[in-house]
């Protein structure tokens, strides 16, 4: 697992290697990502129906769903904390790959579950169990992949580099929708039956294929240059607390909008369409279209973030998102082609792009070498519990108990407004310690 190295300090990748490593970096999280996503539509569809006793109310079936759901972001922390220990001390490549085997593995085994009919209450016990164990392999993941190019790239660079790990996740998301529409063109019977569980089942290839590309990665040149200087700790993540409590508290607050938000307009929209009877194949084809072009999109908001900062663009994403709180589920009450297109099209690929692509940069800029991958996992992955893993679960209680969508949406402003006052403060902070200075968020 160890890749230390000792002596001159590394040398800088080639550009074939550093768009072999680009290329790996965006592969691998997004087969990683393609694992996760997969519950989050299944979730919202068929969940509900299986795992939970016949004739259970199917608002209250999704509910208990996305409880399960919400299993998955609480052990996310676990799973950065203790990847980030081992990315921190030994190198990221080593942790990158152990997140996609356990990723993997649960994924698989979630194709194979019986459901409520078969065996009752141990049904909805095992989706949690392995959801827990996917979300202890995701909270491990972002950022390793992150700091592996982030970690490579030129330092006048680092925004457009860095901005394709998000890509990757971007593309799991992809895969994962083109997946559960095409098993949906089955017939409901055989959906239901057997359908559901073949992108499940695939994923054991996904998991050979990612873990071939991921042992194929240099190690990362900064975590090299720290290590060849003994610079690390037994502890990175006491040190990282010790060392960066305001940054870690920086980076939730900024998590706050882009996570919470983005599982709202992707998990909870499924299950709110379906509420209000719109149709699901117009949502989820709309679902893959915002993602599908957001993919380009990304790389050049993270472009643009080398020329004016990060923090313009970040507050534009969290305004944004305020912004369209009420419209989003306006256009899909109006149930037209158009009107969804335009709903995801404004929330995943504006509202979500100006956020997400320009994490990577700023969250790396917050902390030092060395802890810095106990310092994302803390402040990226505790964030995910109370914004990304509760949200649909909060959407869809409010919708059952109001039958209206303008309490999700105020909900959705109290998540975009958390996070604009936290780029206010960190704004104020930069221009009470300096005036004229670059600070870690620009």
């Amino acid at each position: 697992m160890s890749e230390r190295v000792s002596g001159s300090e590394p040398r800088k990748l080639t550009d074939k290697e550093l768009r072999q490593l680009i290329f790996a970096s965006v592969a691998g999280n997004a087969l990683e990502w393609y694992d996760f996503f997969l519950y989050g539509f299944v979730a919202a569809l068929v969940f509900g129906q299986l795992f939970f006793p016949a004739g259970t109310d199917p608002l209250i079936g999704t509910l208990g769903a996305f409880a399960g759901f919400a299993m998955g972001f609480l052990a996310r922390p676990l799973g950065g904390i203790v990847f980030a220990h081992i990315g921190d001390r030994y190198g990221r490549k080593g942790a990158l790959v152990a997140t996609l085997t356990i990723m993997g593995g649960a994924t698989f085994l979630m194709g194979l579950l019986p459901t409520y009919a078969q065996i009752g209450i141990w049904a909805p016990i095992l989706v949690v169990v392995l959801r827990v164990m996917q979300g202890i392999a995701a909270g491990g993941e972002w950022g390793g992949a992150v700091l592996l190019v982030t970690e490579n790239a030129p330092e006048k660079h680092k925004g457009f580099y860095s901005s394709f790990g998000q890509v990757g996740l971007s593309a799991g998301f992809l895969l994962a929708a083109a997946a559960f529409y095409l098993v949906q063109r089955l017939p409901q019977e055989d959906f239901m039956s057997w359908g559901w569980r073949l992108p499940f089942l695939i994923s054991i290839l996904i998991f050979g294929v990612g873990v071939y590309i991921r042992s194929k990665v240099p190690e990362s040149r900064e975590f090299q240059k720290s290590a060849a200087a003994d610079n690390h700790h037994k502890m990175p993540l006491m040190e990282v607390i010790k060392r960066h409590p305001k940054e870690i508290l920086v980076a939730m607050g900024l998590r706050v909008a882009e996570n919470g938000g983005s599982y709202i307009f992707v998990a909870f929209s499924l299950a709110y369409g379906k509420y209000v009877g719109a149709s699901g194949d117009t949502i989820m084809l709309a679902l893959i279209f915002s993602f599908l072009i957001q993919l380009p999109i990304l790389v050049g908001i993270g472009a643009l973030s080398d020329r004016i900062g990060v923090w313009p663009l970040y507050m534009a994403g969290a305004v944004a998102l305020i912004l369209f709180a009420f419209p989003f589920f306006w256009l899909i009450d109006a149930n037209s082609t158009t009107s969804i297109f335009i709903a995801f099209i404004g929330a995943n690929t504006v509202c979500f792009s100006l956020m997400n692509a320009v994490q990577p940069k700023l969250f790396s800029s917050l902390f030092d070498t060395e802890v810095r991958y106990s310092g994302l996992a803390l402040g990226h992955e505790v964030a995910s519990v109370f914004s990304g893993g509760l949200s649909p679960l909060i959407a869809t209680a409010l919708l059952g108990a109001y039958a209206a969508s303008w309490p999700i949406s105020l909900y959705l402003i109290f998540l975009g407004s958390v996070t604009v006052l936290t780029l206010i403060l960190v704004k104020v902070s930069q221009a009470k310690r300096a005036f004229g200075t670059t600070a870690p968020a620009e």
